[in-house]
């Protein structure tokens, strides 16, 4: 008895130490994270006090205090521009091809390479195609423009092999938007390869090991276990990129479009530079990337939604 009380006095003694050091003031912690709360706030919150030029018609003499109010004229003209019509179909279409692209391209890839036994070159290739994603696309750009010219190291191949004219890759439609859709592919897929990867390394291997005494070949333990096993962060990836849908990538367009593309190539962003910042019209670019803001958030509150209910993924 006495024993018993000695081990539930040590127990309850121990429970109040563990609970004094839990309630220790965490001040060091949150100074921590102070500097990149206060480049947050000057960087993200801030700027969006400009939100009121969408509904003004903004002269940089006068201010945001003092340029005057016009209501919703530039979202009226917005819509009415077919222009712009033609810039949110070019986005739709350079987002969901990449979407869809960078999804299937990197769960191939990542199938492909689960099945190499030899972890020194495994491990050399996912390096190799990893690589290009450290790379900005300024100097990708650079590279691209080079080797996509009419009397670039493609087009000479082309010719020397095929006989076939040069292609002008970067000043015709067709071949820009193959050119963006499949030079973001090849930049990004060892990328989105590695999650994959690791949901591969998840895979209860005595799942394998009962198929292969049954008797189930590589092919089959690839159609009916790993597969399977992928889809759910397959469904994951696919619904948190909805968000990005109005998201076809800035940094690529601008440093490879041209006024020759304009029509084909064009994206809301590189339209909002361009009117916003080059001509001048700040309210007008204002109010289209309200736009383009609100819509994205509309459909990242979606992609969450759907990630939770598909497939149980939740951040809070």
């Amino acid at each position: 008895m006495d024993m018993n009380t000695t081990q539930q006095t040590a127990l309850n003694t121990g429970s109040h130490k563990m609970t004094k050091r839990s309630n220790k003031p965490t001040w060091i912690l949150h100074l921590m994270v102070l500097p990149a709360a206060i480049l947050v706030f000057i960087f993200s919150y801030l700027p969006m006090s400009g939100i009121v030029m969408a509904f003004q018609d903004y002269k940089a003499a006068l201010g945001i205090t003092g340029s005057p109010w016009v209501g919703l004229k530039h979202f009226q003209y917005m819509f009415q521009n077919e222009y712009f019509l033609q810039i949110t179909w070019n986005t739709l279409f350079f987002a969901c091809s990449k979407i869809v692209m960078n999804l299937l391209i990197p769960f191939i890839f990542a199938l492909l390479l689960n099945e190499v036994r030899h972890m020194g070159f495994k491990r050399s290739i996912q390096t190799f195609v990893y690589l290009p994603h450290f790379l900005s696309w300024v100097t990708l750009g650079g590279i691209l423009i080079d080797m996509l010219a009419q009397t670039g190291i493609i087009n000479q191949f082309l010719t020397s092999i095929f006989g076939t004219k040069p292609i002008f890759f970067l000043g015709d439609g067709f071949w820009f938007r193959l050119t963006i859709i499949f030079s973001d592919v090849w930049k990004e897929f060892g990328f989105n390869t590695i999650i994959f990867l690791a949901a591969l390394a998840g895979i209860n291997p005595a799942l394998y090991e009962a198929a292969e005494v049954d008797g189930a070949s590589r092919f089959k333990q690839t159609l009916y276990i790993t597969i399977p096993s992928l889809i759910p962060i397959t469904i994951v990836v696919a619904t948190l990129a909805l968000g990005n849908v109005l998201n076809a990538n800035f940094d690529q367009i601008f440093n490879l479009y041209n006024p020759l593309i304009y029509q084909q190539g064009d994206i809301i962003d590189t339209f909002v530079y361009r009117e916003g910042l080059l001509t001048g019209q700040f309210s007008f670019g204002t109010a289209v990337s309200l736009f383009k803001s609100v819509i994205s958030l509309i459909l990242i509150v979606v992609s969450y939604r759907l990630a939770y209910k598909f497939a149980g993924y939740r951040i809070f």
